[in-house]
């Protein structure tokens, strides 16, 4: 109960910060005209957002930084100090912090400089594998593990591969959140459900009252931004609140060590990512065919017709559903039930 109202006070502080920043940081990114430029290869309606403003990521940014910091050391101060939870969950922000960094240089590129494509792959890849390394030796010395919980099975320790594997995951991950960005309301409402059940997982673990804080600080966040992104968007979280969100997914994950379940969880992005290299794939194979009318799939599905909004709902309720297959494998797979 007490972790509980610990959680829903983050939330709320997360929510009600990044839908104040939102009323002033809109304007002022009009006045700066940073606006996004919209891809001739995207979708011809697309055309009607250029110019609403990016970064946006920024108020819901400040928003759970705030939240998280403030309900963990508070939570702290009133149980004894600083656990290794709560560590994890300070390395964890440094990680999506770095991200957001990463994003909002390739932001700045786009919208200062003009060049829509940002940051190359190849140094955006770099940039990122180096904040994954950060990440993972952080980690190392804050629990030296290289261990995974399997529901049905237990730990399996990977070893030195764990570091491997991890960093390939982290990176995978956080750029297919970034992939997940397309239409209004899209990655903010997935990312919304997989806070959310993250967060009924670390409650049902127990002992990880830092991770329900966390997790329950960025579905707050997530929902103040939507405020301002919901259909039609009045602002665009950019690459900078992407990259950011796809830190926060892959970390509390990783604090939790349900490395399996944050994969379940994340299934909608990886989709996303795994339509464009399909197509990607495809269209090089038979020499100009599509495999979808366009990727990711989200656009695919706008091409066959579809609205934003009918696009964000199903795709949110995929996640729910997603999310409340992991809650159920760690209940059964980890014999809480």
């Amino acid at each position: 109960m007490e972790t509980g109202l610990w959680a829903f006070g983050a939330a709320v502080v997360s929510f009600a910060v990044t839908a104040i920043i939102g009323k002033y940081l809109i304007p002022f990114l009009h006045r700066l005209k940073y606006g996004q430029t919209i891809l001739e290869e995207g979708p011809k309606w697309h055309k009607g957002k250029q110019g609403t403003p990016t970064m946006g990521g920024i108020m819901f940014i400040i928003g759970i930084v705030i939240a998280t910091t403030a309900g963990v050391l508070l939570y702290a101060i009133g149980h004894g100090g600083l656990d290794s939870v709560s560590r994890f969950v300070f390395v964890g922000l440094l990680y999506a912090l770095m991200n957001g960094a990463i994003g909002f240089v390739d932001d700045y590129v786009k919208v200062v400089k003009k060049r829509n494509l940002g940051l190359t792959a190849k140094q955006k890849l770099i940039f990122q594998f180096l904040a994954a390394a950060i990440y993972l030796f952080l980690m190392y010395l804050c629990k030296d593990n290289t261990s995974i919980i399997v529901p049905f099975v237990g730990y399996v320790d990977l070893g030195f591969f764990y570091y491997i594997i991890m960093a390939l995951v982290l990176v995978g991950i956080v750029n297919s959140v970034n992939l997940t960005d397309g239409i209004d309301g899209l990655d903010g409402s997935i990312t919304f459900f997989a806070c959310l059940f993250m967060m009924l997982i670390a409650n049902v673990l127990g002992n990880h009252e830092a991770n329900v804080i966390y997790a329950a600080a960025s579905a707050g966040g997530c929902l103040g931004f939507l405020i301002w992104n919901f259909h039609p968007a009045k602002c665009f979280m950019g690459d900078t609140g992407s990259l950011f969100l796809g830190g926060i997914v892959c970390t509390i994950a990783f604090a939790m060590d349900m490395h399996l379940m944050l994969l379940l969880i994340a299934l909608t992005y990886l989709l996303e990512e795994l339509s464009v290299i399909l197509q990607v794939s495809y269209f090089k194979l038979t020499h100009g065919k599509r495999l979808f009318k366009m990727s990711p799939i989200h656009h695919h599905f706008e091409m066959c017709g579809w609205s934003e909004t009918k696009i964000v709902c199903v795709f949110s309720i995929f996640t729910a559903l997603c999310g409340l297959c992991a809650l159920l494998l760690v209940i059964f797979g980890l014999g809480i039930a």
